[in-house]
């Protein structure tokens, strides 16, 4: 007979024993639970800590998943509660409200693909930790910061780094999710920041994006 995974075991029974509901719906996690049935293990990126992290933790058993979070106190508080997992504050510069953010995304620094520690782009993440920035991460899934009113971060940032790592990988390609596509921002940076041409799937407020390395020079 064959043994449940801790991994599983420990996501059973803290789902079993809470009654908070995650962000997702089921038709949301169905996307990329599908992707990572496929993909794991595997190295994945997740924007944003929450009740739903264990479960991504446990469906990409064997891989690693690091989750970076805005947010100290929730760290702390989540981290209390499921402790094995790996998470980083990190900050972000930008407001819902800079109505300005997709014109100067634009600009020629925004369209060179690099290390996002070296980018001159406003837009680029520039303040996570070196490990973060090492890896090349095969599935990013971006459902934070929050962005529900003009003063709050919005995910600007965290959409234009999520595509900028997945082109700037040495080959392959990255699954990109992004949370929220009924908001204006949301819907907007990812058509243009992720690239319209590369979405592959839509599911209620979550859309799956497929993209490949810019390197082709590398990938040859």
């Amino acid at each position: 007979m064959t043994k449940t995974l801790p991994s599983l075991a420990n996501a059973l029974i803290h789902y079993a024993t809470t009654n908070i509901t995650p962000q997702q719906t089921l038709k949301d996690i169905s996307v990329s639970a599908r992707v990572l049935e496929k993909k794991s293990p595997c190295n994945f990126l997740v924007f944003g800590l929450g009740h739903d992290s264990l479960m991504w933790t446990s469906l990409n058993h064997g891989g690693r998943t690091v989750f970076v979070e805005e947010d100290k106190a929730w760290i702390e508080q989540i981290k209390g509660e499921l402790p094995s997992l790996e998470c980083y504050l990190v900050e972000y510069a930008t407001k819902v409200r800079a109505d300005d953010l997709m014109e100067r995304g634009m600009k020629e620094e925004c369209k060179v693909v690099g290390d996002p520690t070296f980018s001159k782009c406003e837009l680029a993440l520039k303040g996570f930790p070196n490990d973060i920035y090492n890896v090349e991460w095969d599935e990013i899934m971006v459902e934070a910061p929050t962005g529900f009113h003009d003063e709050s971060a919005g995910r600007m940032n965290a959409i234009y780094t999520a595509g900028l790592m997945a082109r700037n990988r040495e080959e392959g390609e990255s699954d990109v999710f992004l949370h929220d596509v009924d908001r204006v921002v949301e819907d907007n940076f990812s058509k243009v920041f992720l690239c319209e041409g590369y979405l592959m799937e839509q599911q209620g407020r979550l859309r799956h994006f497929n993209i490949p390395t810019d390197n082709i020079a590398k990938a040859m």
